[in-house]
């Protein structure tokens, strides 16, 4: 009895019965969505390398002002293009290096 029930199960699975596997879904569907940030160029000494800094403006938890909080981020740039003191956008992306996360999208002023 029970190996007629594996041979009904066998049958009943979609590969064995010839359907075909559902088509891939697309890149976009797929794959999460990337953070984004805007920053300034602090540092790009380093090859193929920036340091972007990123402020952010959040109310303090207990009394509400408004604080800056700023965050350095090690970012890839492929082609040297940032120099210090520019805007950049940068996204996030696998990791390069021990501490490379990011990835420069564009220059946005110089």
């Amino acid at each position: 009895m029970a190996e007629q029930d594996r041979e009904t199960m066998v049958e009943a699975t979609p590969v064995a019965a010839g359907v075909a596997p559902p088509p891939p879904l697309p890149d976009s569907a797929t794959r999460g969505s990337r953070k984004v940030r805007t920053g300034e160029v602090i540092s790009s000494g380093m090859n193929k390398t920036i340091v972007v800094r990123s402020v952010t403006r959040v109310p303090h938890a207990k009394f509400g002002k408004i604080v800056k909080q700023q965050k350095k981020f090690y970012a890839h740039d492929e082609e040297n293009k940032a120099k210090t003191g520019d805007t950049v956008r940068i996204m996030e992306t696998r990791p390069l290096s021990k501490v490379k996360r990011w990835r420069l999208v564009e220059v946005l002023q110089k």
